[in-house]
């Protein structure tokens, strides 16, 4: 077990609106709490905040987001919130549905060392036919490069020298990771190991999907190639269903390049790689609708509202670092409130 000097800190920001297994995340907790500094940060309802107060009130530091944090995003005020509490300087930001291992915790929290800002990876387990279709989008993201996780880790006092993120944005992960890098930060990939993700139910699923596409937003040359999926198959089809054919399989042997790499097939499930071409077609119609939802409704709903901005780019925010310098903030972005919550086994 880890020592109490070096124990990690650990920042949960939910919001929950509907029953969820209370139990198997109290378990996690205990578990958590036993090996690392927690804190969550409960954006609920009352009365889910009330009953998850009394679940958890004894296991770890559980808290409202600070409501000075003008964030459309409310992840982002649950993440500075907690990250305003913790006294530990490795600090680990994870979903309410990753669940990390001792080994896992250990490796991510000590690849700190020596960066600003940790990536790992995450992978579904167990793993329902629609987490297989999801997983598909991870094989490919690791051939190529990494997959964007539902955790990262950082250093305490860096999040707070570099100003925080933008609270205004979808792809939240991305943003800070590249807050990060635009003021200086150094961010390490982790491709192994790789840390546990529950499967969310179909219907949440289904809700993703566009969602998803949009984050695209972000990385334009992405989107621009799963815009071109349907354009291209199209073509293809009409030349010939070789071509289609030739296509997806050479997708397929990409993606499980990507699941074989440092050793991920000992969790990615075999035929994760079969799941290649539905995911692609998922893709290439929601990128088109994604663009239809921004065009014509000025953004992806989220929560209660919308949000246009899936992240800023490198450009923009290295422009903002020369006009407003690492303190700078706006409504809803910058360093984090002075007036952080009162640092309580339970507070609401």
């Amino acid at each position: 077990m880890t020592t109490a000097t070096h124990r990690p800190a650990y920042v949960l920001p939910l919001r929950h609106d509907r029953d969820a297994d209370l139990a198997e995340l109290t378990a996690y907790l205990r578990w958590l709490s036993g090996r690392a500094e927690v804190v969550v940060v409960d954006g609920s309802a009352p009365r889910w905040f009330e009953r998850h107060r009394r679940a958890w009130g004894d296991l770890v530091v559980h808290v409202r987001p600070d409501p000075e944090l003008r964030c459309a995003n409310g992840k982002v005020a649950g993440v500075i919130t907690g990250v305003c509490l913790v006294r530990a300087e490795r600090v680990i930001i994870a979903d309410d549905d990753v669940r990390y291992d001792g080994d896992a915790l250990a490796a991510v929290a000590g690849a700190l060392d020596g960066a600003d800002l940790v990536v790992p990876q995450n992978y579904f387990r167990p793993t329902p036919w629609h987490c297989r279709w999801d997983t598909a989008r991870s094989l490919l993201n690791r051939a190529f490069a990494h997959d964007y996780p539902g955790t990262l880790a950082v250093r305490r006092t860096a999040f707070h020298r570099f100003g925080c993120y933008d609270g205004d944005v979808l792809f939240e992960n991305l943003e800070l990771i590249r807050t990060v890098r635009a003021r200086g930060g150094t961010v390490q990939y982790l491709l192994s190991p790789l840390v546990r993700r529950l499967p969310p139910d179909v219907r949440t699923f289904l809700s993703q999907r566009v969602r998803q596409a949009y984050d695209s937003f972000a990385q334009p040359w992405r989107l621009a190639a799963e815009l071109a999926i349907l354009p291209a198959a199209v073509a293809a089809a009409r030349r010939g269903g070789r071509l289609v054919a030739g296509g997806l399989v050479a997708a397929a042997l990409l993606a499980e390049a990507g699941r074989r790499r440092a050793g991920a097939a000992a969790v990615y499930p075999a035929d994760s790689a079969l799941w290649v071409p539905l995911w692609l077609a998922e893709r290439g119609v929601c990128s088109w609708l994604a663009v239809g939802t921004r065009v014509l409704r000025g953004g992806v709903s989220y929560r209660d509202g919308r949000l246009r901005v899936a992240a800023h780019s490198a450009a923009q925010l290295r422009d903002r670092v020369k006009v407003t310098g690492v303190k700078a903030r706006r409504a809803g972005w910058g360093r984090p409130s002075s007036r952080a919550p009162a640092r309580t086994r339970s507070a609401g």
